[in-house]
């Protein structure tokens, strides 16, 4: 008699053990590798050599520089014009993170309202947001332009001369700045009101509460996430704030709208002092970074505890 030999079905437990090794050749994460490679050889690459840079006298051109130490670091501190260009960045910031977030708050809370026309007001007040920064500034160039009958001071019937004085050409960048970016902020805030259950407001109008007590006890409260995350952004963009400057003054009159990024741009492609001005980018990154953890520290802490 012949036996015949059944084929043995291999376990399941087995089959995973064997299958284990051939998918450890191809774990998901590969494919982030190409995205991380291009991420590598475009941004950290040039900032690992831009910190090597700032501690050297290099030129911009060639390969001939020494090292220098600190030395760089230790003439920003004794440069009035770098000094003057951090005090216009940090009042710019503020400004801007006052001004944008109060509007972008009054806006969504506008827009969130029962309006027929809510949807149209949405894009109305979001579209600058999509428009090039230059673009942006070389508009309000033309309606600061002290002569224009059509600009703003013929519209408010005024003599000043937004980009040109020195006491106002700061505060007349912060304002296109706002008006650009205003939507954005709206765009923040009214996703953090939809988020606000309705059956909220409806206990509290039932407890005797008016609009303003609903949106302080209510509203409010609830919209902790959304602030922290526009705090964030302002606080960011008005640091490193360039393109709107550099295009609308190009950080006149005088030193009036110099920021950090304008000195630092300034330093490296007119100058020729790229270790320098390397250094004042490093001073700014690190700034920009110590600012905002302190900030999202708080921030974070603020949303626990309401």
């Amino acid at each position: 008699m012949t036996l015949t030999t059944l084929p043995v079905e291999t376990p399941p437990a087995a089959r995973t053990r064997r299958a284990r090794p051939l998918a450890g050749l191809s774990p998901s994460w590969l494919f982030a590798v190409p995205a991380l490679l291009v991420y590598a050889a475009v941004v950290l690459y040039p900032s690992i050599v831009g910190v090597v840079y700032a501690f050297t006298d290099w030129s911009g051109v060639g390969e001939d520089m020494s090292f220098v130490g600190l030395s760089n670091f230790q003439a920003i501190l004794g440069d009035e014009q770098v000094m003057g260009s951090l005090g216009n960045t940090l009042l710019l910031t503020v400004a801007i993170l006052v001004v944008q977030n109060g509007v972008g708050l009054l806006l969504a809370l506008g827009v969130h309202a029962r309006l027929k026309s809510r949807a149209l007001l949405r894009v109305v007040f979001f579209a600058p947001v999509v428009v090039s920064p230059v673009m942006v500034a070389f508009l309000w160039k033309y309606i600061y332009t002290p002569d224009s009958s059509t600009g703003l001071n013929g519209l408010l019937g005024l003599e000043v001369d937004w980009l040109g004085d020195p006491s106002v050409a700061l505060w007349s960048i912060a304002g296109m700045v706002v008006w650009q970016y205003a939507g954005y902020s709206m765009v923040i805030f009214l996703a953090g009101l939809e988020g606000v259950p309705k059956e909220l407001h409806e206990a509290a109008m039932i407890d005797g509460a008016g609009t303003l007590q609903r949106f302080r006890y209510v509203t409010w409260p609830l919209l902790a996430p959304a602030l922290t995350i526009n705090l964030m952004l302002s606080t960011i963009g008005g640091l490193k704030l360039f393109d709107q400057v550099f295009a609308a003054t190009n950080g006149g009159p005088g030193y009036a709208t110099e920021t950090l990024s304008t000195v630092l741009y300034k330093q490296a492609f007119v100058f020729g002092k790229f270790g320098y001005s390397t250094a004042i980018a490093l001073v700014l990154a690190l700034f920009v970074a110590a600012v905002s953890l302190i900030q999202i520290s708080y921030l974070r802490s603020r949303e626990v505890a309401q």
